[in-house]
């Protein structure tokens, strides 16, 4: 039956692992795929850095613009 993953299966599967990509390969697609599941659980979320980080640029940009037009 397909019950519980024990730490030998685990063990199994990382030794395959490191065979098929390498020791050097391989912290660097953990770090991948440990980045994918942080976006995909900020996207489920709905969070969105981009746009929270592009706002008050754009605020800044608008309050510079009309201070600018005010002293001419």
């Amino acid at each position: 039956m397909l019950g519980s993953i024990g730490p030998l299966e685990i063990g199994i599967v990382l030794v395959i692992a490191l065979l098929i990509f390498g020791p050097k390969r391989l912290p660097e697609l953990g770090g991948s795929l440990g980045q994918g599941i942080r976006d995909f659980g900020k996207g489920i979320k709905g969070e969105d850095d981009e746009i929270a980080a592009i706002e008050p640029a754009a605020e800044a940009e608008v309050v510079s613009a009309q201070a600018s037009t005010a002293t001419k």
